[in-house]
């Protein structure tokens, strides 16, 4: 147990920190899981987002996050940009 006031209120604040790093970890593990299973854009794009905003708070690691993005943004369904030429009959 700490002794002094600073340590019992660093003590007080890990605690704190640790509750809300295990909120963002369950949830951005939840959200990456489901986006995986279903491969629904909309779940998709709420895991990318959850894994920008722990990346945001320093949870995980710019280039874990970039992993993350890239293999969920495989599983988007390809879609037509301007570049794409049109056929004409």
């Amino acid at each position: 147990m700490p002794v002094t006031v600073t340590a019992k209120r660093a003590l007080r604040s890990s605690k704190r920190k640790a509750k809300v790093n295990r909120n963002i970890s369950t949830s951005l593990e939840v959200a990456i899981r489901m986006a995986k299973k279903s491969k629904k854009p909309s779940q998709i794009v709420k895991a990318i987002s959850l894994t920008d905003r722990a990346t945001k708070k320093k949870y995980i690691h710019k280039n874990k996050a970039a992993r993350i993005k890239s293999s969920l943004s495989k599983l988007l369904p390809k879609t037509a940009g301007k570049n794409s030429k049109k056929v004409k009959k």
